[in-house]
């Protein structure tokens, strides 16, 4: 119900000066640069990526993996009934074969076997 800015007090609003607005501002980002967890300079500096779409890309590529091994494994046995006659269980074989290739595939990126991806066993 008031007609302009008007303090609880009773007097008009006084307006901040340009000065003590930016002083404000600078102090508020020195104090949040203190408050904000330091970037690793590890992986996410590296990739340039935000820390939460790692794990998504992890899981991709997982899938990823574990789907190729049954595909090829899929193909290889379509190819290898058609050209020794044996149907199908050539297919039954090598998609059984896929299978485990692309679980051990998963097993070999995600640490859970003895062998990490792109690591010598020296």
């Amino acid at each position: 119900m008031s007609g302009g800015p008007t303090e609880p007090g009773g007097g008009p609003e006084k307006a901040p000066a340009e000065g003590d607005l930016s002083a404000r501002l600078k102090r508020l980002e020195t104090q949040l640069e203190g408050k904000r967890p330091k970037a690793a300079s590890g992986e996410a500096a590296r990739t340039g990526t935000s820390g939460g779409s790692a794990p998504l890309g992890q899981a991709m590529r997982l899938s990823t993996e574990f789907i190729a091994g049954v595909i090829a494994g899929g193909i290889l046995g379509y190819i290898a009934d058609h050209l020794l006659g044996t149907k199908p269980w050539g297919m039954i074989v090598l998609l059984m074969l896929g299978f485990v290739t692309g679980i051990y595939n998963v097993m070999r990126i995600s640490g859970f076997s003895g062998n990490k991806a792109g690591k010598d066993r020296r």
